[in-house]
């Protein structure tokens, strides 16, 4: 190929037209070159060329900075830093996978498959399941719109800026062998090379800083950076795996999705393959876990992923993981070590953990020294003691765990540990709650209430901005907060003194305490941290009964009226808010002054959207996208991102897309957004 010669004039000289078809040109060649680098491996030029025409750019967008764009190789150095991140919502739930741990479980995952989807062919995607940090890319027309990590699963932290400066991801997607569709959201994994990692680490010690644990965690923390030019340091590389969403274009399998995801530019993960059988699958998984140790990436298992795209939308999901996918997990690495002593641990919950301090050993590359003894059943069943020889593995490659105790003949083993007749945080007897040992002085036992005031700021819960962990614990630590209800009461006096806050700081805490008075029933019932209650319980629990006290009065049977709600969980919850001390500490919480706001729910009439499953697409004009979501699902309904047999509506605007086609074939009903807002105009809203 001949090679690309830039312009050498001076940039100041040129016209504006003459500087923008070389920076079209020069960008163009960058990108090009960055995909020979990054993504194929396969550099044509030498660095020094590189810089010359990166320089070149440089020069040309500072001299006519009305032609910098935001896809721009330049960009990647990073932005000034932010005051935080902002909290995104997923185009579509990045959900987790079920987890299998030999290879029986994974064969009755296919033969539940093979069942539902009777006489229908079954293949399988095999690919190496990373261990890195999720990440969901977006593209509009082509050009990079945000990027967003994880979260919950549904909003995330919203990271473009960091994105940008990775030289794996493409600010614009490339569409020499495919045209680009008008809407993309990927999911990615990021990750730091071995190698890499082990870079900078040794880069940190030299400067005098703390070297990483593990590539996990770096990564992680160089997503999460509020100043994009730190993360622009970072030795990023993300790989893409999963097409979650498109517009403009559709696949049939999996396989197809991650073809095109590579053609347009974006890195995918080695060895993935097409099989047809579970043993095709072990076989695989076999041969990845014998690399393991040579590999310069961390992995914890495979990914098994049913090839078609239009049985999975009918085998849908769990509220946690997909039904057409399972993660097929690695032994755990294990190493062999001594319990020098056992702790007792109070959670957020009150659930009182044996935990064993261990004579530091590295587990697969991460320095472990406690690991839990998880209860009093378990800690009798394994009856490991202080001083006894355990072998020790990281569950999931994550949490270490004690896995059996090493029998030493001659050896005068020690005293067998029992649980503390007092918590050790506030001195209250303990109950027995099947095998947990639980403290029931949920809301003043420092322990817990450290946990509770983090858990009742979180974002899922009332989202104090500030309030996190190391706060929770400093006002507890400081005498301040002695339960939920004095948070209220905190004064910016209170505050100034503290380690780590200033004028500023203290009234932004304050102010943001003071503004949530005012909140979704959903999420304070969320943040009080009552036994089986999640998010989606929650926000049951607010519909039904709409009121604090309406919901506190609640009998069993009342409780058990709502769907998903149990005997069991009745009970949990109607034991947690009977306790004395509970009931007390709400009543003195509660009378800080909250207004609680209920969504308000669409009657169960015959053509109305409560229950109804609708899909939008395109772009409106009354509504933006975001807006016509959320005021839907508050009046009942199930906004989903794709189209399939069970789809009630599907909204289309401009430029609807191949949901369309999709939904034309399906028989899916298909209203235009005028439309929509005319058949249930009294329930929007959009009336006269």
């Amino acid at each position: 190929m001949t090679p690309f010669i830039s312009g050498q004039g001076d940039p100041q000289s040129l016209s504006r037209e003459e500087a923008a078809a070389e920076i079209a040109e020069l960008s163009e060649e960058i990108r090009r070159h960055d995909d020979l680098y990054y993504v194929e491996a396969a550099p044509e030029i030498a660095d020094s060329a590189y810089d010359s025409l990166f320089r070149r750019l440089q020069a040309l967008e500072a001299a006519h900075p009305d032609l910098l764009a935001a896809d721009s190789p330049t960009q990647r150095v990073g932005a000034d830093p932010r005051e935080s991140l902002p909290n995104v919502e997923h185009a579509v739930p990045m959900l987790s996978l079920d987890s299998a741990h030999g290879i029986e479980a994974v064969r009755r995952f296919d033969e539940r498959l093979r069942k539902t989807l009777e006489g229908e062919e079954i293949r399988y995607v095999v690919e190496p399941k990373l261990d890195g940090a999720s990440l969901e890319l977006v593209y509009v027309n082509g050009v990079l719109d945000r990027a967003v990590t994880r979260g919950n699963g549904r909003v995330g932290e919203g990271v473009t800026e960091n994105a940008r400066t990775i030289p794996s991801v493409p600010l614009r997607l490339r569409q020499d062998d495919l045209a680009v569709p008008s809407f993309l959201s990927v999911r990615c994994e990021a990750i730091m090379y071995l190698g890499d990692f082990e870079n900078l680490n040794q880069w940190r010690l030299e400067a005098g800083e703390a070297p990483y644990q593990n590539p996990r965690n770096a990564t992680s923390g160089a997503l999460r950076q509020l100043d994009s030019r730190v993360t622009a340091t970072r030795p990023l590389t993300v790989l893409a795996y999963d097409v979650l969403a498109v517009e403009g274009t559709s696949f049939a399998t999996d396989f197809e999705g991650l073809a095109a995801l590579k053609a347009w530019g974006l890195l995918t993960p080695e060895r993935i393959r097409l099989v047809d059988s579970v043993e095709e699958i072990a076989e695989y998984h076999s041969r990845f876990e014998a690399d393991r140790e040579t590999l310069d990436y961390e992995i914890d298992g495979v990914v098994v992923k049913l090839d078609a795209l239009e049985p999975r939308e009918r085998l849908g999901s769990t509220s946690h993981h997909p039904r057409w996918a399972i993660a097929f997990k690695f032994e755990p690495r294990k190493e062999v070590t001594r319990i020098d002593r056992i702790f007792v641990s109070v959670g957020r919950t009150g659930v009182l953990t044996p935990v064993a301090l261990l004579r530091p050993v590295e587990v697969g590359g991460v320095t472990v020294s406690r690991a839990s003894l998880h209860n009093r059943e378990e800690l009798e069943r394994k009856d490991v003691r202080e001083g006894d020889l355990v072998r020790v593995q990281r569950a999931g490659d994550v949490i270490p765990q004690v896995v059996e105790r090493i029998d030493e003949e001659g050896r005068e083993r020690g005293a067998t540990f029992a649980m503390p007749r007092a918590c050790p945080s506030c001195g209250t007897e303990p109950v027995e709650k099947g095998p947990f040992t639980v403290c029931p002085n949920h809301f003043a036992c420092r322990a817990q209430l450290k946990g509770r005031i983090t858990h009742f700021g979180s974002r899922g819960a009332l989202d104090i901005e500030g309030l996190g962990s190391e706060t929770a614990a400093l006002l507890v630590d400081e005498g301040l907060v002695a339960e939920l209800a004095d948070l209220f009461d905190l004064k910016e006096a209170n505050l100034v003194p503290l380690e780590g806050f200033a004028e500023v700081s203290a009234r932004k805490l304050v102010q943001a305490i003071d503004e949530r008075r005012t909140v979704e029933l959903s999420r304070f019932l969320v943040g009080l941290g009552i036994p089986e209650v999640g998010a989606a319980v929650a926000s049951d629990l607010a519909a039904h009964f709409r009121g604090i006290d309406a919901f506190r009065e609640a009998s069993p049977e009342a409780l058990e009226e709502i769907h998903g709600v149990g005997p069991r969980m009745s009970a949990a919850i109607r034991s947690f808010l009977d306790e004395p001390r509970v009931s007390g500490a709400l009543d003195r919480l509660i009378a800080r002054g909250f207004e609680f706001g209920v969504p308000e729910r669409a009657v169960e009439a015959t053509g109305g959207v409560a229950g109804r499953t609708i899909v939008l697409t395109g772009a409106l004009e009354a509504f933006s996208r975001g807006e016509l979501k959320e005021r839907l699902a508050a009046l009942g309904a199930r906004v989903t991102g794709s189209v399939s047999a069970r789809t009630d509506y599907l909204v289309v605007g401009a430029n609807p897309g191949s949901k369309l086609a999709k939904a034309e074939a399906l028989g899916v009903e298909v209203l235009t957004e005028a439309e929509l807002l005319e058949r249930f105009a009294v329930e929007l809203g959009t009336t006269g």
